[in-house]
């Protein structure tokens, strides 16, 4: 294996999150910062988080309010191809 070509690892890097989780993991970078991790990921913690700028999100829930429920149509079953001979 040749020497000197890989980066230096760090086993206890620290990983800062936005939400203020502060994390001791291994990585070749020393200290990193991260924007969403497992405390506040709406996966792990089951809350929804809806960032909505253009309102897009009320617009269609109001439209979706709006519509009127499918109506099923009943088809009739094709007579036997016994009775057409």
């Amino acid at each position: 294996m040749k020497t000197d070509i890989h980066p230096k690892y760090f086993p206890n890097a620290t990983a800062k999150c936005a939400c203020g989780a502060v994390f001791n993991i291994g990585s070749t970078k020393e200290k990193i910062e991260v924007e969403i991790c497992s405390q506040c990921h709406p996966f792990y913690t089951g809350n929804e988080k809806v960032i909505d700028s253009a309102g897009r999100v009320e617009k269609f829930k109001v439209r979706q309010a709006k519509k009127s429920p499918v109506k099923k149509t009943v088809k009739k079953p094709k007579e036997a191809a016994s009775e057409e001979k």
